[in-house]
């Protein structure tokens, strides 16, 4: 984790919790001159994830690049930002083609944004909020503790069992068991004393950026999912007064999933 925020990166990948729950994903892993050094297997493609770290990242490239041609691989370089694409651009010119990950774009939004959503353009996301507020007045969020853990756990457990994701499941049981030791911060909202209707979590990924980790909600609460979002963007802007962004990560090339993420105006 020292090294990733010693990097400065926002991107989701580029903090410990994920790398530990999502370790199935991320593949291999190595420390080489200050640099975190990320190898996977990505739809049959050979990857790196382009390495985190602090000082001079060539010889760590160059080092990855041996790897590569060692395993008999072309070299692939993955969460390319447009500053370390231009990085790439410099070092090795001419030597390598980019193309837009799309599916793997995170979503990040200003956590100012989030804790307001004012103006005309989210109009619906107040709407649906205050559908909730009028249905449920004595709607309240507890932030997640030891005592009520178990209350999160079940909500978790009833969500998926509505939506096939063993790999979602499997990183929640991770966090679950190692909230603490992963530095998670979350909170639950309750439409009504006794009934829970969603969760938020999540970590710090830099100095200026929070990650969502997992947002869970009921659908046909109607205002469950806005709300849950405003108030987890409101408790982290409490508790973090010098985080900017809030990285909502990506929507995995999933239609319902990016229309959502996009309405939020990343």
């Amino acid at each position: 984790q020292r090294i990733y925020e010693c990097s400065g990166f926002r991107g989701a990948e580029y903090t410990f919790a994920n790398l530990y729950l999502w370790s199935y994903f991320y593949g291999e892993v190595c420390e080489h001159q200050g640099f975190l050094c990320q190898r996977l297997t990505f739809k049959g493609i050979h990857q790196y994830i382009y390495p985190a770290g602090c000082g001079d990242v060539k010889p760590v490239l160059d080092l990855l690049w041996e790897d590569s041609h060692a395993h008999g691989k072309p070299f692939v370089v993955r969460s390319l930002t447009r500053d370390t694409m231009a990085k790439m651009q410099e070092l090795y010119p001419g030597k390598f083609t980019y193309e837009d990950n799309r599916n793997a774009y995170d979503y990040l939004y200003e956590i100012e944004t989030l804790t307001e959503l004012k103006g005309k353009k989210y109009q619906a996301k107040r709407n649906h909020i205050n559908r909730f507020l009028e249905n449920w007045p004595n709607w309240y969020t507890e932030v997640i503790t030891h005592d009520n853990m178990e209350t999160c756990k079940a909500l978790a457990e009833k969500w998926c069992e509505s939506h096939e994701d063993a790999g979602d499941k499997r990183a929640l049981d991770k966090a679950f068991a190692h909230f603490d030791e992963l530095c998670f911060e979350g909170i639950i909202l309750y439409a009504e004393p006794g009934k829970p209707v969603a969760f938020s979590m999540g970590n710090r990924i830099s100095r200026d950026t929070f990650d969502v980790n997992f947002e869970k909600a009921f659908a046909d609460v109607q205002g469950a999912y806005p709300l849950i979002n405003r108030e987890f963007a409101r408790f982290v802007q409490q508790n973090h007064p010098e985080i900017r962004y809030l990285n909502r990560e990506d929507d995995m090339g999933v239609e319902g999933l990016r229309k959502a993420k996009e309405s939020y105006h990343p």
